[in-house]
């Protein structure tokens, strides 16, 4: 048995390091993002590099309560906190402060703390602690009921906050549920689920299911060779496409033929799947399902894109896609981020040279384009130093977790490294025009208490239950 004494020397020192200086190097770049000749001090405690240095403060007392915290204390008390974390996100529609038209922050005094950061570590061990559970069974429909139960109340707070950024990091959770058991069909049916949704913001509903349905009959032939019955399937949807236009063109009605694709594809679908499974074809019944699905979810892309996402998260995805381009608009901050990137070369403009930062040029450059700042004074060496100690850390991670031989623990420490690996590649995705500019932070580097405190605890959670790896976390 591990003695409690003992949890400094078993703590992974080579981790601290990777967050010591990326909240180092971050605070740098906060300063050069927002010099001020008048207040040239970094160590002025009115601007927000002298902010940021009280929250770094902050963050190592935080991370040192953390380490010094019973690591049984976590596993007995990991529902309590979620739900104490659920209560305070249901508090902020009605005491919340907005914030560029998000809900999403709770104003106390002079410090704003947005409870939907936290979240994300109080998620993170109540799924640890069911998936560790002994009744837990990946495949089970109470098992997949509670973990979606434990995901859908956070994620539904937050978008009623009006916040889609932080609400889409809590989809990054099915990496870890994919290396706990859970079927790669899965994963796969997620990655078809984001291509037609860029199909059909590219081109017209009619246009993906029509792709949808062509690429059903192509891959039902090449797993079953059997031309006679993709003959029949085609057939049956023509057949129930050609009777709707008919009926609509004798009775001169003026219904879309998306519609009739709609119908078409559903009710084709429905009789195919009965008469598969009455065969006991599950692998056709499977792929008639996932075909289904796609169909009724490129159907509902047009609703939610034009009527549930607001109009500036519209037009950046847009600008994404190519479907438009406004540089002077909605592609004004990636567009300017680029050029502050690119102007950057390979060894930088040098500490405080940098033009676009200097005059305000790029918005947000200390929160979420913070990574602007290194590219434009640091150059490329800046940047690759930068991604290194990110990619760094995630390795190191992953080690932690599979050395660890408590699956509570072992889940929990993918949970981080999945939330720190998606915050990473989108924050650094929208700088570069590579992903729609959701508004979240760049872990350890962007100006910002609630979300520096949040990953320090995240972390360090992790890194004292590593400590206690030879303890039996049982329960």
């Amino acid at each position: 048995m591990q003695k409690k004494d003992n949890v400094w020397e078993k703590l992974d020192w080579i981790t601290v390091s990777i967050y010591l200086a990326m909240m180092f190097i971050g605070w740098i770049n906060i300063y050069a993002a927002v010099y001020n000749e008048e207040h040239k001090s970094i160590f002025d405690m009115t601007q927000v590099y002298g902010k940021q240095l009280m929250w770094i403060g902050a963050a190592i007392f935080i991370a040192m309560m953390m380490i010094n915290v019973d690591s049984k204390f976590f596993v007995t008390f990991a529902f309590p906190i979620y739900i104490i974390l659920l209560m305070l996100l249901m508090l902020v529609p009605i005491i919340g402060t907005a914030i560029n038209g998000a809900k999403s922050w709770i104003s106390i005094g002079n410090f704003l703390l947005q409870p939907s950061e936290f979240m994300k570590m109080g998620v993170s061990l109540a799924l640890a602690r069911y998936i560790s559970s002994h009744d837990f069974k990946m495949h089970s429909w109470k098992s997949l009921a509670v973990i979606a139960g434990i995901l859908f109340l956070p994620v539904a707070m937050i978008f009623l906050q009006n916040d889609t950024g932080s609400a889409l990091v809590f989809g990054v959770f099915l990496l870890v549920l994919f290396r706990e058991g859970l079927n790669g069909i899965v994963l796969f049916f997620s990655f078809l689920i984001a291509i037609v949704f860029v199909l059909t913001i590219i081109f017209d509903p009619l246009v993906t299911i029509l792709f949808l349905t062509f690429a059903a009959f192509l891959i039902n032939y090449l797993i079953r060779k059997n031309v006679k019955r993709n003959l029949v399937g085609i057939s049956v949807f023509t057949g129930i496409f050609g009777i709707e236009w008919f009926a609509n063109y004798f009775f001169q009605g003026s219904v879309s033929p998306v519609f009739f694709l709609l119908v078409a594809a559903v009710l084709s679908s429905i009789a195919f799947l009965i008469w598969s499974l009455s065969l006991h074809k599950r692998s056709l019944a499977l792929l008639i399902g996932i075909y289904l699905g796609l169909v009724l979810f490129t159907v509902s892309v047009d609703y939610v894109f034009d009527n549930i996402m607001q109009e500036h998260q519209r037009s950046r995805i847009n600008e994404l896609l190519g479907v438009q381009s406004d540089v002077h608009g909605s592609g004004y901050h990636v567009n300017q981020s680029k050029i502050a990137i690119g102007s950057g070369g390979f060894f930088g403009k040098g500490f405080l040279q940098g033009t676009q930062t200097k005059y305000d040029f790029v918005p947000e450059q200390s929160t979420d384009f913070i990574f602007c700042t290194v590219g434009e004074e640091w150059g490329f060496i800046g940047t690759t130093l930068v991604v290194g100690l990110f990619m760094g850390l995630l390795m190191r991670l992953i080690f932690l977790a599979e050395r660890n031989r408590s699956r509570f623990s072992r889940v929990y420490g993918y949970c981080v490294a999945s939330i720190l690996f998606f915050h990473f590649a989108i924050n650094i995705g929208m700088t570069i025009g590579l992903a729609p500019v959701i508004g979240i932070p760049l872990p350890f580097f962007s100006y910002g208490g609630s979300s520096l405190w949040s990953f320090t605890l995240l972390l360090f959670v992790f890194l004292r239950l590593d400590a206690s790896r030879f303890e039996q976390l049982s329960f």
